[in-house]
């Protein structure tokens, strides 16, 4: 009897390794949506240093405009939108 509870425990604790492998690609992709997030960032704000500094208002404005037309959610990928 003892074998059997053995195994039935094995079992499960395979079958618990599966969700929790899915549980862990769900959260490193929810982290790459972030640093993509954090580098677009980043980008936008290199970019703003100089026209800023010139008071390139003109080009200010479209640096922003582009962020904001390309920049996507990042936690969008999990509501399925």
């Amino acid at each position: 009897m003892g074998r059997v509870k053995k195994l039935t425990q094995s079992y499960r604790s395979v079958v618990g390794l599966g969700d929790r492998l899915t549980e862990l690609e769900a959260e490193i992709q929810e982290c790459r949506q972030v640093n993509l997030r954090l580098a677009e960032l980043c980008d936008v704000m290199m970019e703003l240093l100089l026209p800023v500094a010139d008071r390139d208002d003109q080009e200010v404005e479209a640096i922003l405009g582009r962020y904001r037309a390309d920049v996507s959610d990042p936690l969008r990928w999990r509501s399925g939108d």
